[in-house]
């Protein structure tokens, strides 16, 4: 995806990205300091490279560039320097903007932002594989847009049978989730970058 672009390095036009990392930091496992990733991500010549907080959570600019490119070259970058795999999603900031928009939950529920949730998947999932997770998962509910899934989650993500496990073995894609306030203060430093 190539949109949301203001600024030029030397001519060339960059983008803003976000990069989201599964599975790091949890349970002392895949444990990634935050200096240390700034500075693998400086060193592929990203710029104004900023974390937030410590379930990896990169905002950075770089050149155009497809999206599964710097998701490929992240991963194996993680994979050659730190000796283990991270499943990596790259969201540009005006895709990250436009699921902002599109979460059908945030006036559907009274706008509690403390319930919402969004996994965002690596490929969109078939209308097959969509099929086999329809049903019924009260108290929380999900609608599943284009490579996001929205998730309401009254009780919490963490009791939420709706988990990134349950995604990816019924969607047969790679998955991480984000609750609303990181994915909106996201969007808010990485609009700082346009």
């Amino acid at each position: 995806m190539f949109c949301g672009y203001n600024n030029q390095l030397n001519g060339t036009e960059m983008a803003v990205y976000i990069s989201i990392l599964r599975g790091i930091n949890v349970s002392g496992q895949k444990i990634i300091k935050m200096d240390d990733l700034r500075g693998l991500y400086s060193g592929m010549g990203f710029t104004n490279v900023e974390t937030y907080i410590q379930s990896g959570n990169v905002i950075f600019q770089y050149p155009l560039t497809e999206t599964v490119v710097l998701e490929k070259n992240i991963n194996e970058k993680i994979a050659g320097s730190l000796y283990f795999e991270v499943p990596v999603l790259v969201k540009e900031l005006s895709e990250l903007k436009e699921i902002i928009r599109n979460n059908p939950f945030l006036t559907e529920k009274g706008g509690n932002i403390s319930q919402l949730y969004a996994t965002f998947l690596s490929s969109s999932p078939s209308a097959e594989d969509i099929s086999k997770i329809s049903g019924n998962y009260t108290p929380d509910e999900f609608a599943v847009i284009g490579k996001t899934i929205y998730l309401f989650c009254p009780g919490g993500y963490g009791k939420a049978k709706l988990s990134n496990t349950f995604f990816e073995k019924k969607l047969k894609v790679s998955a991480t989730t984000r609750n609303w306030k990181t994915i909106t203060e996201l969007a808010f430093r990485a609009e700082k970058l346009n």
